[in-house]
C-alpha cells in the first residue's frame, strides 16, 4: 500500500474512533448526534481515499460521498427536530431523563 493512504486513512480512523468513544459515552441527544456525524465524515474520507487509491480515473466514490452528505443533512434536521421536540416536553435532552415521556 501506498504512504499517502495512509496519510489519509490515520486521520479517518482517528475521527472514527473519536465519534464511536462519544457515541457511547455520552448523555446528552445532541453530543451522541455530534458523534454520530463524525463517524459519517469519517466514513466519506474512506469512501473518495479507496476510490481515489483503486480507481484513479473514476469519480464513482466522490459522488457517493456527496450524497451521503446530503443524507446526513437531512438526518442532522430530522434529528434535531426531535430533540428540539423532546426538549419542550421534558425539558431536558439526557438520555437517561428521557423515560419521563412514557405514559
Amino acid at each position: 500500500m501506498d504512504l499517502t493512504l495512509f496519510m489519509y486513512l490515520i486521520p479517518s480512523l482517528f475521527m472514527f474512533g473519536c465519534g464511536v468513544y462519544g457515541f457511547i459515552t455520552r448523555k446528552n441527544m445532541i453530543a451522541i448526534m455530534i458523534s454520530l456525524e463524525l463517524m459519517l465524515n469519517s466514513v466519506d474520507i474512506n469512501f473518495v481515499v479507496f476510490n481515489r487509491y483503486l480507481f484513479p480515473g473514476q469519480m464513482d466514490g466522490m459522488f457517493f460521498s456527496l450524497f451521503a452528505i446530503a443524507i446526513a443533512a437531512a438526518e442532522t434536521a430530522l434529528a434535531l427536530a426531535i430533540i428540539i421536540n423532546v426538549f419542550r416536553i421534558a425539558k431536558n435532552v439526557d438520555i437517561n431523563q428521557i423515560t419521563k415521556l412514557k405514559f
